[in-house]
This record gives structure tokens, sequence and C-alpha cells, in this order.
């Protein structure tokens, strides 16, 4: 038998029997139920725990962003209904759906302005969650999965963070020329809702936490910015 045939039948069967094995390791899993919905995926082969930890830390920060929507749109019900929405539900299902939609060709930064725009006629509700989804979004280099080739820049994640500071101030605190504010959530600046709070706060600490993570993974320093509550977007 030729030399390359041996080498090409060796090869065949070599990854044959790893296919085996990763057959009968799943099925182990499978048929304990110590750690359902656990079938091997070929694709976390490339994947390292930092790569799982970041996943982790953005479906965190998604989820609480689809929870402030709902609670906003309970708050602002008018909001929903200039969309054309059926109720609150249909409006939350459609602002989470990935891909994150623009709102009058704009995302990011100049998407969450557009909610205190006082010329906006259109749902602003939807203008600032799409606006804090597609800026972390950036942050996190518009990916959803994390491989080992994969570093993210600590340095924009952290920017990210300061960014939700600024939205959080802002949504409690922004009124129109007339004082009326754009969106009742916390109750202005006398009064705090602490759930809006917790949620702002869950996203701000994933945020900087996958920060320093990665920041460390890389030795790199974050440099802290200091912000001008008013202008204080900083570009991601």
């Amino acid at each position: 038998m030729e030399p390359w045939l041996q080498t090409r039948l060796l090869s065949r069967g070599l990854m044959l029997v790893f296919c085996v094995l990763l057959t009968g390791c799943s099925s182990i899993v499978k048929q304990s139920g110590s750690l359902r919905s656990s079938e091997f995926k070929m694709n976390s082969v490339a994947k390292t725990d930092i790569n799982l930890v970041t996943e982790t830390h953005q479906t965190i920060v998604f989820q609480a962003l689809g929870e402030l929507a709902f609670k906003l749109y309970k708050r602002n019900p008018n909001e929903w209904r200039k969309s054309g929405y059926q109720g609150v539900e249909a409006a939350v299902a459609e602002l989470v759906r990935f891909p994150f939609v623009a709102v009058n060709g704009r995302r990011s930064i100049d998407c969450i302005r557009l909610s205190f725009d006082e010329g906006f006629k259109g749902d602003r509700v939807q203008a600032f969650i799409a606006g804090l989804q597609t800026m972390i979004f950036e942050a996190y280099e518009s990916q959803r999965e994390f491989y080992i080739i994969d570093f993210l820049d600590a340095q924009r994640l952290y920017n990210s963070a300061r960014n939700v500071e600024v939205a959080s101030w802002l949504i409690r605190t922004k009124r129109s020329r007339s004082g009326k504010i754009f969106l009742v959530s916390s109750g202005g600046i006398g009064a705090v809702n602490l759930s809006f709070e917790r949620l702002f706060g869950k996203i701000i600490n994933a945020q900087d936490m996958i920060a320093q993570i990665m920041a460390n993974r890389q030795h790199r320093v974050i440099k802290s910015t200091l912000q001008s509550m008013v202008t204080a977007f900083i570009p991601i």
C-alpha cells in the first residue's frame, strides 16, 4: 500500500474514533441528567472560559435592557401606541429582536439623543432602548459569539458603562421646554424609582466587570474619563 494512502486512512480512522468518543460523552451527559442542554458543540472547542464569560455578560445586559423597555412602556403607554403595536408585550418583543433596529436611521448615541429631541414624534422608548442596545453592541465589536482569537477593547466596554450612566441621568432629568419630562421612569429629579435604578446598575456593573476582565487579560490600564453630565456621551 502506498505511504500516502496509509496516512490518509490513519487520519480518517483517528477522526472517526474522536467523533465516537465525543458522541459517547454527549450521551453520558444527557443520560445522567446532571447537566441539562449541555450537548457537545464543535464551536465550543474554540472558546475559552473568558469567551463564555463575555457571552454571559452580554446576555445579562441585553436581558436587562428588555426588562427596562417593558417597565418604560408600562409607565409611558402612549409610546408603544405610536408604533401601532397591540400591547406592551408586542412592542418589547419587536424591540429586543436581533439584529437590533435603528430608529430614523440612527443608532447608538445618536439614537439615545433622539429620545430627548423636542421635535421627535416617534416612539421615545424605542429610541432610548435601541440606542443603548446598539451602543453596547458596538462595544462588543458587534459580535454575539466570541472565540479564542477575539480580544475586546476594555476601554470601549468601560466607556459604554459610562454612557449608560449618562443615559440613566438624562431619563430622570431631561425635560422639554414646557417642563414636561420626556420619559417617565423614576419620577423626576427628586424621586428615584429603585427598580429602574437596579436595572441600570445591573447593566453598568456587567459592563464594568467585563471591561476589567479584558483589561487584565491584555495587561492594559483603563483610562478613567471625567464627564460633564450634560454632554458626557463618549464615542464608542
